[in-house]
């Protein structure tokens, strides 16, 4: 069973929902408490309290909230759940003569790439359903991608989908970066 988290500041729990949100999705969008609540049709105190997180919402109240930012029930209750900022440490790993500095996240890796002048990688890591971004910071790299080759100078970047098959060569010493950013609801 999993226990709330607690504020670093105190022995408070932190709430489960932060719907503090809703304020910073309302001043986003330079409404007022009377706009938002014309918009929506949740009452001024209603919305008051549930922006100090002095309340819970009924999923109506929340449904009607997200219609009113142009998102779903879903996506409020998302941002409500998630802290405003995720922490993560990096690993390091090599590969041939490549090595990899990645920092992963629930729906994205990224990857900081060097190699020397010479370097193959045929065969990347296996890849989820994911596509892929390679930014070249230093260097020349030429990528294989199914067919199609390209090479990349620094400043220039490709995205493909990591389902095909590629391969990676170090036409100089190179830095460059690598996004894997995982499709939604793909299959």
């Amino acid at each position: 069973m999993k226990s709330d988290p607690v504020s670093s500041n105190s022995a408070e729990p932190v709430p489960r929902f932060d719907f503090s949100v809703v304020r910073r999705l309302r001043q986003r969008e330079g409404q007022t408490l009377a706009q938002l609540s014309e918009r929506s049709g949740v009452s001024i105190p209603v919305l008051s309290k549930l922006e100090r997180n002095q309340t819970t919402a009924e999923l109506e109240t929340l449904a009607r909230l997200a219609r009113a930012f142009g998102l779903t029930a879903g996506d409020l209750i998302s941002l409500a759940e998630s802290p405003l900022a995720h922490r993560a440490k990096s690993d390091t790993y090599e590969s041939n003569s490549f090595s990899f500095h990645r920092i992963r996240y629930a729906n994205h890796a990224l990857i900081l790439a060097e190699a020397p002048a010479g370097a193959r990688l045929s065969k990347p890591e296996v890849h989820r359903d994911e596509l892929e971004t390679c930014w070249a910071l230093e260097g020349r790299l030429r990528l294989s991608i199914g067919s199609q080759v390209l090479e990349l100078a620094p400043g220039e970047s490709v995205q493909f989908d990591a389902v095909e098959a590629h391969s990676y060569e170090t036409l100089a010493d190179s830095v460059f970066l690598i996004l894997h950013l995982r499709k939604p609801n793909r299959f």
